[in-house]
């Protein structure tokens, strides 16, 4: 009894080799980090001295927009920049958007993972033409 349950598993084993096919190799896809899951399409933020704006434009780039802390949103914005990016930071969900004009550099960062419970969700940073810090102001969100 036991032979014939041998030589049927052997000869199932014989025929599953004979009628497997080789798998081509399919194109390896990108694997998208959840973090930009997570990157709001619009956010309306305030720090001491600013209110900014920031919104994901059909092309896959952000526009920074920014105003007087005391101005309406709905006036005419004192800095507008367009092409800006997203920027993964670690593992957490961490990210900048960051933006250049005219060789100054600006980052708002998005604050998910933080050594206080007290850190503001997002953090403005600007850079002069030589890279040092000009600016560094936290910031609350108007709206998400």
């Amino acid at each position: 009894m036991i032979k014939y349950f041998l030589l049927g598993v052997f000869s199932l084993a014989q025929i599953s080799f004979v009628y497997a096919k080789e798998t081509p190799d399919l194109p390896q896809k990108k694997i998208v980090s959840s973090t930009f899951q997570k990157v709001p399409k619009t956010v309306i933020i305030k720090t001491k001295k600013f209110k900014i704006r920031i919104d994901k434009q059909p092309n896959g780039n952000y526009l920074y927009q920014s105003w007087n802390a005391n101005a309406k949103i709905t006036a005419k914005p004192s800095m507008i920049i367009s092409d800006g990016e997203v920027v993964p930071d670690g593992s957490g969900g961490n990210y900048y958007f960051n933006f250049n004009n005219q060789g100054h550099n600006y980052q708002v960062w998005r604050n998910y993972l933080t050594d206080s419970a007290k850190k503001a969700p997002y953090t403005l940073v600007v850079y002069d033409t030589n890279g040092n810090e000009i600016v560094r102001q936290d910031a609350q969100v108007v709206k998400n």
